[in-house]
């Protein structure tokens, strides 16, 4: 598909937030879990009499602090006990999409944690049919969705093996699996037959390369070389090696930032990187990670990167095709949304 993304001299008009929210764009890089909003969570604590330690939605806010990845999810798992019967899920999955419809997200691919739940008692069963009946709902919306199932890198490879016999009993309902949680002493490779597992029942795949980790390149280079993975979470290190770029730019492999997640790390966004990876063709794309803890949702991370970076109209552009490019749907479907995006920046 052709590059849309003009020279930096060619000064376009002024980037606003509305433009920004009517952009259609797919979210690729969305943590169901990480959606979680303090009335939400509060209604789901009462609904399933969880004792959660706070009665307001300032007392949860309070809760939502910390600085490091490690510390992030010290708040972000303990906070699910709530997500108890399929009901919640469902809860949780159609509230998150009814923000993202009126952010114009048109195609999402949200990962969710089995792990996190199966190991608290919750069953497979109810995790996937609640998510999944959302997912169909939102077809209402005028969103089409698909779920990407992750395993826990700092799970034994075991409960990975078992997660995914378990997963391949919906897999008409996966489209795909990733790797998230903490990356430190957990490389892609302690997974790699799990990926090998799912490659062969046709399954796409993803990992997550966390910003500014210990051995990030080689966790990059692990991903792309070895596992053969189709995309790439987070991964903006890539730009400490030349080849590695080379590398999913020739590939067209795309990589997944969060800028308002990232500043948490690094107090750019990663920003800059963005930027070098849109200058060399990488289909580099703008997510929201996990909002509800980060502070905002898709548009508002676009805006965040937009308005730090003073990114061209164009530059925002080519971040909603990269987003479509990168996507696990089918050629047509793409040049669907690809002419919904060009018909929509023609008439802005």
């Amino acid at each position: 598909m052709t590059n849309y993304l003009p020279e930096r001299k060619q000064i376009m008009d002024k980037i606003t937030k509305e433009f920004i929210q009517g952009l259609p764009k797919a979210e690729l890089h969305l943590h169901i879990e990480g959606t979680l909003e303090p009335q939400l969570k509060l209604k789901l604590a009462k609904r399933n009499h969880v004792d959660i330690g706070q009665n307001t939605i300032e007392e949860v806010q309070k809760t939502y602090q910390y600085d490091d990845l490690a510390s992030f999810l010290a708040v972000y798992y303990p906070a699910m006990n709530v997500l108890q019967t399929e009901a919640d899920f469902y809860d949780l999955a159609f509230d998150y999409l009814k923000r993202a419809a009126q952010n114009n997200v048109r195609h999402v691919e949200i990962f969710f944690d089995p792990q996190a739940h199966t190991s608290r008692g919750i069953s497979f069963a109810t995790v996937i049919n609640g998510l999944y009946r959302a997912t169909v709902d939102a077809r209402a919306l005028n969103i089409d969705a698909g779920l990407i199932m992750c395993f826990l890198r700092d799970f034994s490879k075991e409960s990975a093996r078992k997660t995914l016999a378990e997963a391949l009993k919906y897999q008409d309902k996966i489209i795909g699996i990733g790797l998230d949680s903490d990356e430190h002493n957990n490389p892609p490779l302690k997974f790699a037959r799990q990926f090998e597992d799912a490659a062969a029942a046709g399954l796409h795949r993803t990992v997550h390369c966390d910003i500014d980790q210990k051995d990030s390149i080689e966790h990059i280079r692990q991903a792309l070389e070895i596992m053969e993975v189709e995309r790439i979470d987070h991964g903006t290190n890539i730009v400490e090696d030349p080849d590695l770029v080379d590398l999913v730019a020739k590939r067209g492999i795309g990589l997944t930032s969060c800028p308002l997640s990232n500043s948490f790390v690094s107090p750019e966004m990663k920003g800059q990187e963005v930027l070098e990876l849109l200058s060399k063709n990488v289909k580099v794309s703008i997510h929201s990670d996990d909002p509800a803890y980060f502070g905002g949702y898709i548009s508002d991370n676009y805006t965040a990167i937009a308005s730090q970076f003073k990114l061209t109209k164009p530059q925002i552009i080519q971040l909603a095709r990269n987003s479509f490019e990168s996507s696990w749907i089918s050629d047509q479907q793409k040049e669907i949304y690809l002419n919904e995006l060009n018909n929509y920046v023609n008439s802005n």
